[in-house]
This record gives structure tokens, C-alpha cells and sequence, in this order.
């Protein structure tokens, strides 16, 4: 069966609904991965602020994939504290951005709006793969997406996993030095909970 290559508004609501869910499971498991390298929040607050998105896109009528995905990411800013908040939601509203007025858009559309803005998240974040940090989950995540939905989800969960033996460079975590080794990434564990979501949506 050949894939479905066009995706419309209410595509990105599922998708950012099922981020949601994934988040409201997960969130003890994200809080438990930062309390050893970080503030012990990073579940709670994600939690918090994809509840609020969900609340946003409920109310709101928007009718293009860029408008969902610009309105989510300035939800994020504006609810969730920390570094998460700004982070997550330069991450949407870009990609937002970068899909423009479009009513439809392709998987390839989104990987390249998705690559604009995890270059964005890098550059606010001022990190790069091998920081141990959600880059190291996004910017496979963003080239796998090119080939496939799955082979993003792929490649962003070996890019989590992959941040355990690394010594954490940037973000509340670089403080412990050589201590952050051992421990995966709680921002790169949450990415690929996002991209895994896109691509069950994308199979359903």
C-alpha cells in the first residue's frame, strides 16, 4: 500500500493529541531521568504543557498545519517553565513557520520545516549532537524523516538511547561533569516520544 503523502490540520492535531498522551503516561519516567542529572521536573513539565495545548487546540479554529503547530509552540512558551517551554515551542512554532499557509503538506515538507527548526533549537540552545541533549534525538529524527515516518522514530529512540554513555555539555545536567554519564538524556528521551507519535499517526 502505497504512503499517504499529503497532511492536513486536523493530521497535526492528532499527532500533537497522541504527544499528549504520551506525555501524560511517560511524564514519571521523563522526571525520574531528570531527577538524576537535572531539576526533577522535566515529566511535570511537559505534562503541564501539552495538557495546555490540547486546551489551545480544542478552542481554536485553525485550518492549515502551520497554524496548529505556531499556536501549539506558543502554548509551550508561554505555560511551561525551564528550558523545556522555550525549547519545545521554538521547536513547533518554527516548524509551524516554516510549513507557511499550506492547507496540505508532504512528509517531505515536514522534514525539511522540522530541520530548519532543529537548527533553530540548536542554535537558541546553543548545543550540537553529542551535547547530550534532545539534538541528539532531533537532528537524526529530522534526516530519518526524509526516508520515512519509522525511520524517524528509529532514528530518534538510538539517538536517546545513545546519549546514555555521553557526558552531558550543555543545560543544568553539564554541571555534574563526569557524573552525567550512565544517564539517558530526559530532553532527548522526550523527543523521541514526540516523533514516535507522529509516526503512529502517521500508521494509523
Amino acid at each position: 500500500m502505497p504512503e499517504v503523502n499529503e497532511f492536513d490540520a486536523a493530521f497535526f492535531r492528532r499527532w500533537l493529541a497522541t504527544v499528549a498522551s504520551a506525555v501524560d503516561r511517560e511524564a514519571e519516567r521523563l522526571t525520574e531521568l531528570d531527577s538524576a542529572i537535572g531539576d526533577a521536573d522535566h515529566g511535570a513539565n511537559l505534562k503541564r504543557g501539552f495538557a495546555a495545548v490540547t486546551d489551545v487546540l480544542e478552542k481554536e479554529t485553525l485550518d492549515t498545519p502551520g497554524a496548529v503547530l505556531v499556536a501549539a509552540g506558543r502554548q509551550l512558551i508561554s505555560t511551561v517553565g525551564g528550558a523545556s517551554g522555550p525549547l519545545y515551542g521554538t521547536l513547533l512554532r518554527r516548524t509551524g513557520k516554516e510549513l507557511g499557509d499550506a492547507p496540505t503538506v508532504t512528509r517531505q515538507d515536514l522534514a525539511a520545516a522540522l530541520t530548519e527548526a532543529v537548527a533553530a533549537v540548536g542554535q537558541l540552545g546553543g548545543a550540537q549532537v553529542g551535547d547530550k541533549t534532545m539534538l541528539d534525538a532531533l537532528v537524526p529524527a529530522a534526516e530519518g524523516l526524509g526516508d520515512s515516518f519509522s525511520a524517524a522514530r528509529d532514528a530518534a529512540e538510538h539517538g536517546a538511547v545513545a546519549t546514555v554513555p555521553l557526558q552531558a555539555r550543555k543545560g543544568r545536567a553539564s554541571y555534574l561533569g563526569e557524573r552525567s554519564i550512565g544517564h539517558q538524556d530526559p530532553g532527548a528521551t522526550s523527543s523521541a516520544l514526540l516523533i514516535a507519535a507522529l509516526a503512529e499517526v502517521a500508521a494509523a
